[in-house]
């Protein structure tokens, strides 16, 4: 029997489309055991086969600066302002340069820095005769007189840390010679006027002083209306051939004298914890927590001893907020006790 053209079209139908029907009932079965095909298609440049690295941000460091910043505790305090104060300047004579301060004060004490000069040479930089000393010291004075600080009101402290350095002791000689009483103080009075500079009257309950300056470290508490100086180790004690350790013992031991009571707040002033708030400082805040001594990488030899200094107080007093006062100097103290 011949098929006409109609039949077979019709057959060839008949089976596509039994065809059709087997691959939509069994295709999915299929593809579950076997796995769909993969593209051989190029990817678009929108798209990605690798996980993506991200870009350094230049932000970054920025970033980390602000987070250990927010993580370092603030110490949010307003010094009371001086009401129709008087200026008065003093110069202190240290074994590690000059400073020098003009003040504003009123009657009950409150005060404001107007002026400062941190590591003066200007002094320094004529020692070869004694005429030269006291020519240069007038210069400097001469500064003092044109920002309008009387000259009764001029005055020069020598820290207890300098009495012996033969330059001090060359330009005590020369500021005697101009007229000048140079006043000499010992550790236990430098603690007392640091304290009086530096801590708050709301504070002294719970707080505690700390100085370390090159020749010796001085520390002080207020209790009740008494207060308690102390002296130990500078931070060159490396050069008098002290180790690391005994210096750490020392202090700890000295340091172990603060009442508990007081270890609150530690108030720190001196050339090293200049140098360690420097790095922290927020702006132009003036009281700056430090760091913890642990976070801090030393820069040279003085540096290193400071910071072991700064090491044994933390450990001894457990005290979390080392708050250092851009304005304040224990020659402001001393200013302060003056009639």
């Amino acid at each position: 029997m011949q098929l006409t053209r109609f039949s077979r079209i019709l057959i060839v139908l008949l089976i596509l489309g039994l065809v059709f029907f087997a691959y939509q009932k069994f295709a999915p079965t299929l593809q579950e055991k076997f796995g769909t095909v993969q593209s051989t298609e190029e990817p678009t440049q929108n798209e990605n086969t690798t996980p993506e690295t991200p870009l350094p941000d230049a932000n970054a460091s920025k970033q980390a600066e602000n987070t250990a910043a927010a993580a370092r505790p603030s110490f949010d305090y307003q010094a009371p302002e001086p009401v129709n104060g008087s200026l008065k300047g003093v110069v202190e004579l240290g074994a590690a340069g000059f400073n020098s301060f003009i003040v504003r004060i009123d009657k009950d004490k409150n005060w404001k820095l107007e002026k400062s000069e941190f590591g003066s040479s200007l002094v320094h930089e004529h020692m070869a005769t004694d005429d030269d000393v006291r020519g240069g010291l007038k210069n400097y004075i001469r500064g003092m007189l044109d920002f309008g600080v009387p000259g009764k009101d001029i005055h020069f402290v020598v820290s207890s840390g300098a009495k012996s350095e033969p330059n001090v002791v060359k330009i005590s000689n020369g500021l005697k010679a101009l007229g000048y009483f140079v006043n000499e103080v010992t550790p236990q009075q430098e603690g007392t006027y640091g304290l009086k500079c530096v801590m708050p009257a709301s504070l002294e309950s719970e707080s505690f002083m700390v100085d370390i300056g090159s020749g010796n470290t001085k520390i002080s508490w207020k209790t009740g209306t008494a207060i308690q100086a102390l002296e130990s180790h500078g931070s060159k004690y490396f050069q008098k051939n002290l180790t690391d350790d005994q210096v750490y013992t020392d202090v700890r031991k000295t340091i172990s004298k603060i009442p508990s009571a007081n270890r609150g707040y530690c108030f720190i002033i001196g050339g090293i914890p200049f140098e360690l708030a420097k790095q922290v400082r927020a702006g132009k805040e003036r009281y700056t927590v430090l760091n913890a001594p642990a976070d801090y990488k030393a820069n040279g030899e003085k540096q290193r001893a400071g910071i072991n200094i700064y090491k044994a107080i933390a450990d001894e007093t457990g005290c979390k907020k080392f708050v250092f006062d851009w304005d304040a100097n224990f020659t402001i103290g001393f200013l302060l006790g003056l009639k």
